[in-house]
């Protein structure tokens, strides 16, 4: 049949049944009208449950270490979004679609209330919503070109301010929209024959992590060396460095973590040559570190920070120094903006979503699991023979390293034949993404499935799967 009926499952007696596409049908009916070249398997929504995605074609079950490229923090079909009050939310805001940025609702006032005083750090007065987390970034870019060129004098919206630029990191992950175009740099295909903007690029001084969690690389020599570009950068283009933009761990490019000296030394530079800080946590922020924002594990404060994924709406949040111009694009209207404004229904379900973290104490939560992770994998990586290394992560987001990419092609393989959903980072480090919910058996379970993956890699005898196959291709 070309259709089917979902019973109504038993804790949801009084659901009339919905018919849908049989499972089988899915990958032919998309292929016919666009590319698609996702997983192989077909999501089952209605009995996908916590960190288990069921595969609606064969019904097994994957453990979900992808979590949607880090967007889905509550696991699937989480019981605290079946009450009665998120459903009349949702159905109310999914029956209708206001232009946010201009028509207001008691929905919309609720969600901005809570993420401002309950996710939004103290000192951070300015917000703006969009969809699309390449939008988050690239207008958290518009906020610093306009501030810079006021700065500079430049009030006159016609004056030509092509020459500022945005200084920004090797192995960036930004998006794909125009300006973050400029800025991503991880595989060509992201960016490849797409005109672009020649801004400054430096050195990105990653630390590779021992077997103790150590710093096992010469981490002052990286740094020496990005402070040299930096400064170098700062000479050649003056004062029309708009901003300095980096991920507080950079995801694609290979889960790259940064020492705090190096942030402060990102701090003091831009307050020095008169430019703003601006942090990407798109794929970090929201509670996927075990804080609400990564960059507070550090204690450098940004003057603007991009969010999206996890948080269902994008959009960022600024601080004080952008008030420094009086005609700033918070002030003047229409200076950035959307018709949509974001979109009601992720606002919603973000407003219910932050309820639940706090209601659970799921910060706190995913930081230990994510310890129990990262614990076990580094006993893996010292029997491993230095097959597995630089074990590294903070709460949900973990990673760790393989001796090239046909290994960690085997171990992504491997992990899906043992129905572990991951994905690659960076030339050849394998990346979890944790659900906020996980729980220690599930993270143990990982563990273990994670360990049988590399010892099959290691002796060749990992099967050849396409269901990890095209998890490469978004993030």
């Amino acid at each position: 049949m070309f259709l089917r009926a979902f019973p109504a499952r038993a804790d949801r007696p009084n659901r009339t049944p919905t018919p849908m596409l049989d499972p089988s049908l899915v990958h032919t009916t998309l292929s016919r009208h666009q590319l698609a070249d996702g997983f192989e398997i077909v999501v089952d929504l209605e009995r996908s449950h916590g960190s288990w995605l069921r595969d609606a074609i064969s019904g097994d079950e994957y453990l979900d270490a992808f979590t949607c490229f880090a967007s889905w923090p509550l696991g699937y079909n989480h019981p605290k979004l079946g009450t009665d009050a998120f459903r009349r939310d949702i159905l109310l805001a999914g029956s209708n679609n206001p232009s946010n940025s201009d028509l207001y609702s008691s929905l919309m006032a609720e969600f901005v209330a809570s993420f401002a005083t309950r996710v939004t750090p103290e000192g951070f007065p300015h917000h703006f919503w969009v969809a699309g987390g390449a939008l988050a970034v690239e207008n958290a870019m518009k906020v610093a070109f306009d501030w810079k060129a006021r700065r500079l004098g430049r009030t006159d919206l016609m004056e030509d301010v092509n020459d500022l630029v945005i200084l920004h990191f090797r192995q960036a992950f930004h998006g794909r929209s125009g300006y973050t175009l400029s800025v991503t740099n991880t595989l060509p295909d992201k960016v490849g024959l797409f005109p672009k903007f020649p801004w400054p690029r430096v050195h990105n001084p990653f630390i590779v992590f021992d077997d103790e969690g150590g710093i096992a690389n010469d981490i002052e020599a990286e740094e020496a060396r990005a402070r040299e570009e930096i400064e170098l950068a700062f000479r050649r283009h003056g004062r029309r460095i708009a901003a300095i933009l980096l991920e507080p761990m950079q995801g694609e490019g290979g889960d790259n973590h940064f020492r705090t000296q190096f942030l402060r030394f990102l701090r003091e530079i831009a307050d020095r040559h008169e430019a703003l800080l601006i942090f990407d946590e798109v794929q970090t922020g929201f509670f996927g570190s075990g804080r609400p924002w990564l960059w507070q594990h550090h204690g450098v404060r940004p003057d603007i920070v991009a969010f999206g994924k996890k948080t269902q709406v994008c959009g960022l949040y600024a601080g004080p120094r952008v008030d420094e111009v009086q005609d700033n694009v918070f002030r003047r209207p229409s200076r950035i903006n959307s018709t949509w404004g974001g979109n009601l229904v992720d606002m919603v379900r973000c407003r219910h979503f932050i309820q639940v973290i706090h209601e659970d104490g799921l910060a706190a939560h995913i930081a230990g699991i994510g310890r129990e992770v990262i614990d076990g994998l580094r006993c893996i990586a010292r029997t491993s023979g230095g097959f597995v290394r630089s074990v590294r992560g903070l709460g949900s987001l973990i990673a760790f390293t393989l001796p090239s990419d046909q290994a960690r092609r085997d171990v992504l393989h491997a992990l899906a034949a043992a129905r572990v959903l991951a994905l690659p980072c960076g030339s050849s480090s394998v990346r979890f993404r944790l659900p906020l919910t996980m729980t220690s058996a599930e993270a143990q379970l990982l563990v273990d499935r994670t360990e049988a993956a590399v010892r099959s890699a290691k002796s060749g005898s990992a099967p050849r799967t396409v269901a990890v196959e095209t998890a490469t291709a978004s993030d």
